[in-house]
């Protein structure tokens, strides 16, 4: 009779980022609506127009420019009186950039620029390498399970398992426990470390890990 060998294969891959994507919100308050739109839409008008320049200098990818929003409110001091009305604009920028040496330089200038605030960097793979990596991950996951489960037939004393069963992992489970299936990809640690003060900013991106995990059943 045969005996079932239940195991759990995983992987993972490591990769430099190709891209960062720049999260930056223009936007500022001011007792006057006249006034916190017209500085807003002429910050926003800025940093479109050296957006279209980076464009042009083939330092991106893509980038995407929101609507301006605009709305009011009476905020509260420390003494519980409500001040006088407030009017804020904001309107959201993405940046992405494949020239990652070129992005380091702008947002160091844009992160000091007047009424810019920069959200943060996403570091990615373009579509292709991510689909490429993804496909080495998920074949070696199924490889680690493969020599899992020959390292324990060899200990039983069996002959070479012969694979019944493969899925993600949790759909061979009875009760599968809530764990992400097929392949993820994160970023490891921080996703960037500055230096340099004012002067610049020097970016590290993290390498960005894809990883892979299958269940497999063998007989043997």
């Amino acid at each position: 009779m045969a005996t079932v060998i239940a195991v759990r294969g995983t992987a993972e891959e490591r990769i430099e980022p190709e891209l960062g994507a720049v999260a930056v919100t223009v936007g500022t308050s001011a007792p006057d609506r006249d006034t916190a739109l017209a500085r807003t839409t002429e910050a926003r008008e800025r940093l479109i127009a050296e957006v279209r320049a980076l464009e042009g200098a083939g330092a991106l990818d893509t980038w995407s420019a929101g609507q301006l929003r605009v709305w009011s409110h009476r905020p509260w001091n420390n003494e519980g009186k409500q001040l006088p009305l407030v009017h804020q604009t904001s309107a959201e920028v993405e940046v992405v950039f494949t020239d990652l040496e070129r992005l380091g330089e702008w947002v160091s200038g844009a992160s000091v620029a007047e009424h810019l605030a920069i959200g943060g960097i996403d570091w990615r793979l373009t579509d292709a390498t991510r689909r490429r990596v993804q496909e080495l991950a998920q074949r070696n996951a199924v490889a680690d399970a493969v020599e899992k489960a020959r390292v324990y037939a060899s200990a039983l004393g069996l002959g070479t398992p012969v694979p019944v069963e493969l899925a993600d992992t949790g759909l061979l489970a009875a009760h599968p426990a809530p764990q992400p299936r097929g392949a993820r990809m994160f970023a490891m640690a921080a996703s960037s470390d500055m230096a340099g003060g004012g002067s610049g900013a020097e970016f590290a991106p993290a390498k960005l890990v894809i990883e892979a995990s299958v269940e497999a059943r063998f007989e043997a």
